[in-house]
């Protein structure tokens, strides 16, 4: 099985409802880089990177595209047999932007499972459950519409909640945390995610206005070095997102004792394969993470909850997908849903969805024969 041809396709992914709200930017639609493997059995490999605007993290849509174009020509001829081996000839062909490689590495497992006649998940060590708990991202917002929002997602069976807070006034911040707890109580663990959007010494106070409220605070501050200073400071579980960047920033944190859990992202490390690593990291130091992603649709999706039913059950923290904000699947017949605030782990061969045929119109660019 070897690559005949790899086209690249743009999907435009408006958010429903308006504006998705952070700490550091409100997106109102997102630009998604679709990869597909083609080989010359006929097998059809998709890998997907949807990076969530320019400024959460260093990656941009243009950026991603623009990478792709340099390692795909160098990819035309490979065999499909060794991830490792295609890891190398990526890294031989551009160094770096990981986020843009973690496509081809979605798409490499995605023919290897069809190959073979199993899901991504026995690639990636094997599932250990057949469904996955999903968590609901509030985003940034006034404190009583939030509370009404948290309540009416615990209803509707999310074990978890996520809740956006930066960009503001510090009491509006503490206002919303004691709003959502109010309004959940112990019906659902929450995360304060910060989104990098708190000095310092913002983060310490909100933390001791909300002393009593157990949570998990995400990503308070934008550095792993300010992050660090926390250390012994406050009360709550810290857990990095942002700070990842990659498996080495993973292994330092864990190496200095600064990361109580993670928040991670699929292509910001580089790919399944290479999630595979943090994930066994964190087993040898029981640490809890997510397996998420930014943005996208049913490709990452799936991505994200074939990785997520390898993790032990009481170390996976949930796993976000952006079905509540975007409209319609890519996959008509297999899409990746949330029902009851789970996820069923897919069971077809390789990433078991596949895009309807000519849903994203015409390639942005066509490399091989």
């Amino acid at each position: 099985m070897r690559i005949d041809r790899i086209n690249v396709y743009s999907a435009q992914l408006p958010v429903k409802g308006g504006v998705y709200r952070m700490a550091s930017a409100d997106v109102e639609a997102l630009d998604s880089t679709l990869v597909e493997i083609v080989t010359d059995d006929g097998f059809a490999g998709w890998g997907e990177t949807c990076p969530i605007g320019p400024v959460y993290q260093a990656h941009h849509a243009l950026g991603a595209r623009a990478a792709i174009a340099e390692i795909a020509p160098g990819l035309i001829g490979a065999e499909i047999a060794s991830i490792r081996a295609l890891a190398k000839q990526m890294d031989e062909r551009l160094n770096g932007h990981g986020y843009a490689k973690a496509a081809f590495d979605t798409a490499f497992l995605d023919l290897l499972g069809q190959k073979l006649g199993v899901p991504v998940s026995t690639l990636l060590g094997g599932a250990l459950t057949d469904r996955v708990p999903a968590y609901y991202s509030l985003i940034v917002g006034a404190p009583d519409e939030t509370a009404r929002i948290a309540a009416d997602k615990v209803k509707a069976g999310y074990p978890r909640l996520q809740v956006k807070i930066g960009g503001r006034n510090l009491e509006e911040d503490v206002e919303v945390v004691h709003k959502v707890w109010e309004a959940v109580g112990y019906k659902a663990s929450i995360a304060v995610d910060g989104n990098r959007g708190l000095t310092v010494a913002a983060a310490i106070h909100l933390d001791r206005l909300c002393q009593q409220i157990p949570f998990i605070f995400e990503q308070p501050c934008n550095t792993m070095d300010e992050i660090a200073t926390l250390k012994g400071r406050v009360t709550h579980p810290v857990y990095l997102d942002e700070s990842t960047e990659d498996q080495n920033a993973v292994l330092r944190a864990i190496s200095l004792g600064i990361a109580d859990g993670f928040g991670f992202k699929v292509t910001r490390l580089g790919g399944l394969t290479k999630m595979t690593t943090v994930r066994d990291l964190c087993t040898i130091r029981s640490l809890p993470h997510s397996c998420d992603d930014a943005w996208g649709g049913d490709i990452i999706a799936a991505a994200c909850v074939h990785l997520a039913a390898t993790v032990e059950p009481r170390r996976m923290e949930g796993t976000w997908i952006a079905q509540e904000y975007i409209k319609g699947h890519f996959d008509q017949k297999h899409p990746v849903v949330i029902k009851q605030g789970h996820i069923a782990v897919p069971q077809r061969p390789g990433l078991g969805v596949k895009p309807e045929p000519g849903m994203f119109g015409k390639a942005v660019a066509i490399y091989g024969p």
